[in-house]
């Protein structure tokens, strides 16, 4: 069997549940998929980055899960209570039917933010139903042993680093270091089971079912209360505000921070090794993710990330202020940010390999950390610069010490963008002079020239329209291919790339400009198909890596925007329509889409549904 065909056939292995068969739930601090089934085959706690406790995605028989489910054949529908992030599972058997609700209370200031608490509620809604419940945490990805003892209706799992407790409404045996139940309920009655870090202060509590009421109704005021300040009112509202949840929930409440997915390791291609860990802040997709909050009316989320922003700028940490007889001050040569940092801000994020977990359908190796945090990628300074500017104009003026960290770094851009670097798709096969970095360095002055001009900010002009105009010159002489009638993914050469979408919507080059109307063909010819966009074509350009890889939804959605704003309102609403249908049954996207319509790679992904709101925002408005 080839290796593709053998892949496929592993698509349907009985011992891991697609990708795209899982919701999830979050309380700001940490997430959990819960998959149709009603297990939960993913969560780390009490932080997303922390080690897993229950990972059987990753290794179904070392992962460790928690298993609730009828204990008779059923069939099962998957919802989100409107307008929340509380996850519905419901259970449709010969005798009866229930449900699961599974949220996490999110501690507001007032209340025990310290207590990370998960809550999984049963429910008989008709007739009678037996149910069983399974929880084998694997603490440590799997690699630490845990004891377990149990004290009347709880059990308590022990590790040095971490101790949970499980509460129960209904009898639980422990199973060596497993616990179990098995119950059954009548119509309107319920069983609550409740999974608690047990840490410092916060000890053990019980969950009765008036208190899981309670907690229920409160996180839902929570979720509708949030969600009430969006400002959209188009279209594709429903599509549209899951997105919007679903980017809420990888907010990291304590830094701001926003993390790329919740999830390390859910493969591009299965089999494959491009398997990567996105449990961090990325300053380009949590800069998107900034605009998508702004367009919406998410004020307060682009406030807390603009401040995470600058207080990772180096020049926050100089030993001493910032040197003004240089252009960029006391910044040193790799830039005054990383591409990615911690949820806590920190700056090491070391890679290595579980060589004991087998992967998702066997696609090893499973990664924990991003060994891409040391790659020069210039396009996030224009990420960056763009959403400060945004936050600017729609949300609150920058102050003027802001607006200082700001020009250094405009002033270290204007010296340092003409050099290659690993680009926006982190490509593991050395630097090279990228379009895309170019494009986003431009873009990077040119906001930052508007905002000195409609603030009357103090900046080097004449220096800053000097390098933005030479960028630009650059780009239209070297980064077009006369052979191709398109622009190109690197200087001189003729590799189409789908990160140049980007080029009207960053508004370096009107949307129908005739050069960038030839692109848009060429890229529709050559990287499209049936509205799916592939990033670039890895043979021509080879990145480091083994194998292929779905397409990616990012661009797909860039794609449905740049159609609408070439005015081929017809192509962009079709294929928008289109992506959508792509999306799981909650309207959860991963970062790719494979050959016949899988998710994969890490989900949900935050620069898929923060590309979805943009192209959905601007299709809306150019329909009209």
């Amino acid at each position: 069997m080839a290796p593709d065909e053998a892949a496929r056939g592993r698509l349907h292995s009985p011992r891991y549940t697609p990708i795209s068969e899982h919701g999830l739930i979050g309380d700001l601090r940490t997430a959990a998929l819960v998959s149709t089934d009603g297990t939960i085959d993913w969560y780390c706690c009490p932080r997303f980055d922390a080690p897993s406790v229950f990972a059987s995605i990753l290794d179904a028989d070392k992962g460790g899960s928690f298993a609730l489910a009828a204990d008779v054949p059923a069939r099962t529908r998957q919802f989100y209570f409107p307008d929340t992030n509380v996850l519905i599972t419901r259970f449709f058997a010969a005798d009866g039917v229930a449900e699961i609700q599974d949220f996490m209370p999110v501690a507001e200031e007032s209340r025990e933010e310290d207590r990370h608490r998960m809550i999984r509620r049963v429910i008989c809604v008709r007739g009678t139903l037996p149910f069983r419940a399974a929880v084998a945490p694997r603490f440590g990805y799997g690699a630490e042993r845990h004891t377990v003892r149990q004290e009347g209706g709880q059990a308590v799992f022990h590790t040095p680093a971490l101790t949970l407790a499980l509460t129960s409404t209904v009898p639980i045996e422990c199973d060596g270091t497993d616990v179990q139940a098995h119950f059954k309920l009548l119509e309107g009655e319920s069983a609550v089971f409740a999974l608690d870090v047990v840490d410092g202060d916060v000890r053990p509590r019980a969950c009765p079912d008036a208190e899981a009421q309670a907690q229920f109704e409160a996180t839902v005021r929570f979720w509708r209360h949030w969600l009430a300040q969006s400002r959209y009112r188009g279209r594709w509202r429903e599509m549209v505000h899951r997105s919007a949840l679903v980017l809420k929930l990888l907010t990291y409440a304590p830094t701001g921070g926003i993390v790329a997915a919740p999830t390390t390791s859910l493969p591009e291609r299965i089999g494959g090794e491009r398997n990567w860990d996105y449990r961090y802040v990325w300053v380009r997709d949590a800069a998107f993710c900034l605009y998508a909050m702004l367009r919406l009316g998410f004020t307060s989320e682009a406030e807390a990330f603009i401040r995470f922003l600058f207080e990772r700028a180096e020049v926050l940490h100089c030993s001493g202020p910032v040197d003004p007889s240089g252009p960029s001050g006391s910044i040193g040569p790799d830039g005054p940010l990383q591409i990615m940092y911690g949820i806590d801000g920190r700056t090491e994020l070391p890679e290595y390999d579980l060589p004991h977990f087998e992967g998702y359908l066997g696609s090893a190796p499973v990664r924990v950390g991003n060994a891409a945090t040391g790659q020069l990628q210039l396009d996030i300074y224009g990420a960056l610069i763009d959403s400060v500017y945004l936050y600017d104009k729609w949300g609150r003026p920058i102050s003027s010490g802001d607006w200082d960290e700001l020009g250094a770094v405009v002033d270290w851009l204007c010296d340092h963008w003409d050099q290659p670097d690993e680009g926006v798709w982190e490509t593991r096969a050395g630097r090279r002079n990228f379009v895309y970095s170019r494009l986003m360095c431009w873009v990077a002055v040119e906001r930052a020239i508007r905002m000195a001009n409609r603030r009357g900010l103090p900046a080097d002009l004449p220096r800053w329209r000097q390098a933005r105009d030479a960028i630009y010159r650059q780009i239209m002489t070297r980064g077009w291919s006369a052979d191709r009638g398109a622009f190109v993914q690197g200087l001189d050469d003729d590799v189409l790339d789908a990160s140049l979408l980007m080029m009207p919507m960053a508004k370096f080059i009107a949307p129908t400009d005739p050069k960038w109307l030839s692109t848009l063909d060429a890229l529709g010819t050559e990287l499209v198909t049936d509205s799916l966009v592939h990033r670039y074509d890895p043979a021509a350009s080879p990145d480091g890596l083994r194998g292929d890889e779905g397409t990616f939804s990012i661009c797909s959605f860039w794609y449905v925007e740049a159609l609408a704003r070439a005015g081929r309102l017809e192509e962009a609403r079709l294929a928008f329509e289109k992506m959508l249908t792509y999306a799981n049954h909650l309207g959860l996207f991963a970062e790719e889409i494979g050959l016949t319509g899988e998710q994969l790679g890490n989900f949900p992904q935050a620069f898929t549904h923060l590309s979805l709101i943009s192209a959905a925002f601007n299709l809306d408005r150019a329909l009209g």
